[in-house]
């Protein structure tokens, strides 16, 4: 076959619905687009860890301090599936992580924002995971395989991070004024980041429109902000906090929540590096890449013994 039956071909496949596997032929453009996103994605989970890697000892209970640990390992083994998934793609890990390290590589622009208090652990689970959870349920049937099935055990461990924090924050909303402050506080500051976090609008995406013809993604940025924002004002309704939106209002004809003009001038920023924590962050990896320097050539060493005595 030539190029253009092998792309008739692949297209047919997925207009069917069938999952792409690493050994399939697929156009260049299909390989690149999906080194981009998933790195993307593995690169936010492992940052991820760090604005909540600081609270560990700050807890207020051992509970809370297990529970927050486990969560905080939970985000790098959600990276560390992820870059798996990305190498059989033909790229290596290495080359990925040189490029979040170097700045060249993007990662989700929530995670440049600074967490001021606990309450920001319980708003981080509810909102920032559960904007995850809105997104990658739908990758776990994305058309790329090693994608989507990485994407079924994540959303199940999502999900007990979301119930994490909606925990933390319905007891802090139901308790002293000063808890109570404390929680609306963070949900003013996280509220319009994490509607960011599902990306620029429709029209301004770049990527969206070829990613949702090869069903790479399902639901386009707008569809999976409405989404959250639908799931999640009744949430903050049931434990009486208040959205910081004055533009909120429910649509009765629609269904849907309507909700106020984002700041995309903001999120640019953050995207460009501009944002309040971007500098910290990548300092914050690029220590712990260096001081884990001598781990990586131990492994390899012991490897590398192992294997010239079998």
């Amino acid at each position: 076959m030539n190029e253009e039956q092998l792309l008739q071909k692949f297209e047919d496949r997925i207009h069917a619905g069938e999952i792409i596997e690493p050994k399939d032929w697929m156009p260049e453009r299909y390989r690149k687009q999906l080194i981009r996103m998933m790195s993307q994605h593995a690169h936010s989970e492992v940052v991820g860890m760090l604005p909540e890697g600081n609270w560990i000892t700050r807890a207020p209970s051992l509970r809370r301090k297990m529970a927050l640990l486990a969560k905080v390992q939970d985000e790098a083994g959600h990276g560390l599936y992820i870059y798996s998934a990305t190498e059989t793609l033909g790229i290596d890990r290495a080359e990925l992580l040189e490029q979040l390290l170097s700045g060249q590589a993007k990662y989700s622009s929530i995670f440049n924002y600074p967490t001021l208090s606990w309450a920001d652990m319980g708003v981080i689970g509810w909102f920032v995971d559960g904007a995850a959870i809105v997104n990658q349920t739908m990758l776990a049937k994305s058309s790329y395989g090693p994608y989507s099935r990485a994407m079924v055990r994540i959303c199940k461990e999502e999900n007990f991070h979301k119930k994490q924090g909606y925990e933390i924050i319905t007891i802090l909303a139901n308790g002293t004024p000063e808890q109570k402050k404390m929680a609306q506080d963070a949900v003013n500051r996280w509220w319009w980041p994490t509607l960011m976090m599902f990306g620029p609008p429709d029209k301004d995406s770049p990527n969206s429109a070829e990613l949702m013809k090869w069903k790479v993604k399902l639901k386009s940025n707008d569809e999976l902000r409405q989404r959250f924002v639908d799931l999640t004002i009744p949430q903050a309704k049931a434990v009486n906090l208040t959205i910081p939106d004055p533009d909120l209002k429910y649509n009765e004809e629609s269904g849907h929540w309507e909700f106020g003009k984002i700041n995309w001038d903001e999120f640019w920023q953050v995207v460009k590096g501009n944002g309040p924590m971007n500098k910290e962050r990548l300092r914050a990896r690029r220590k712990a890449h260096e001081d884990g320097t001598w781990v990586r050539k131990a492994a390899m060493a012991y490897a590398e013994k192992h294997k010239s005595k079998s």
